[in-house]
């Protein structure tokens, strides 16, 4: 069944977002969705990092306050969730919201799933299981399985999704990009992933789906992009990447003004991203200037699509 608002590689469909970090306190939250939604941005990404936000209470609210703006969480983690209770709450937003909600789910930082006794010894087992039960019960599908890790006796959702939807999942790692590629509908790397770093992806996702007899379906690549503008934009760059490990990664992140980071935008859009995600500093001083920033500044600089 083809997915509504799941964009394939097509010369109008590469897209642009933010996001709003989870060091900024939940009530910052309305202001700022208000904003991406006036501004005309057309998505907003949320993260459910141990111990902040949740992300199913924040995508909820973001989404009852806004109107059009799309709104992405990216991304759950497995460990702490039950697949039963992910597609519930899934399927709720998805009758609540039609076509603006897009969930994530992913192995989640392993120090912090073990903070809360949740690691489990083969993350990639727990993930694949979970993909393939929750995209099932998205469906409508009433489901009995019973795995290393998730295990359902006779489930079905009363509420399941009036519409296809896609399922996404966070992934870095070669064997989680092609496990991507084999049982989700999408992925989404993290900000140190450089162009080239996209291009390698593109190639270990389409490695699972053909493994997976999966050739040709639409499978949507989200990448986030470290991006600091305005005053001091370069030394809050490249504080960020130092602390972070990341300094010595070429082409990675991206200081400076509109037409500065819509080539890096383009540069990742022609490496095979069909949405890139502005991720503001942790330091950034005005989250709502960056919202405007991202949808009237530098949304009219990139094209929708791949350069040729």
């Amino acid at each position: 069944m083809p997915f509504p608002f799941l964009p394939t590689r097509k010369a109008d469909m590469t897209e642009l977002g933010a996001v709003f970090r989870p060091q900024l306190p939940p009530e910052r939250l309305r202001a700022v969705a208000r904003v991406a939604d006036e501004a005309g941005l057309e998505e907003l990404w949320l993260w459910e990092d141990c111990f902040r936000e949740g992300g199913i209470s924040t995508a909820a609210a973001a989404l009852a306050w806004t109107e059009r703006v799309r709104v992405g969480v990216g991304l759950l983690p497995v460990p702490l969730r039950n697949v039963a209770l992910t597609a519930m709450e899934a399927a709720s937003l998805h009758r609540m919201f039609p076509g603006r909600a897009t969930l994530v789910v992913g192995h989640g930082v392993q120090d912090w799933m073990g903070q809360v006794g949740s690691r489990t010894a083969s993350p990639l087992t727990l993930l694949g299981e979970h993909l393939d039960a929750l995209r099932a019960l998205l469906r409508g599908e009433r489901l009995s399985v019973r795995g290393r890790y998730v295990s359902l006796d006779d489930v079905a959702l009363d509420w399941p999704p009036q519409s296809a939807v896609p399922v996404l999942t966070g992934a870095t790692g070669p064997r989680t990009l092609r496990l991507s590629g084999a049982r989700a509908d999408g992925t989404v790397l993290t900000a140190a992933t450089p162009p080239d770093g996209v291009r390698q992806a593109r190639r270990l996702i389409e490695e699972g789906q053909r493994e997976a007899g999966r050739d040709g379906e639409p499978h949507k690549v989200v990448v986030y992009l470290l991006t600091a503008t305005g005053a001091g934009a370069e030394a809050r760059l490249r504080a960020e990447l130092t602390a972070e490990g990341l300094e010595s990664v070429p082409d990675l992140g991206v200081a400076g003004d509109a037409a500065t980071v819509a080539e890096a935008v383009r540069r990742l859009a022609d490496a095979g991203a069909d949405t890139v995600v502005l991720q503001p500093t942790g330091d950034e001083p005005d989250p709502e200037a960056f919202i405007r920033f991202t949808a009237e500044k530098v949304r009219p600089l990139v094209p929708h699509g791949p350069r040729p």
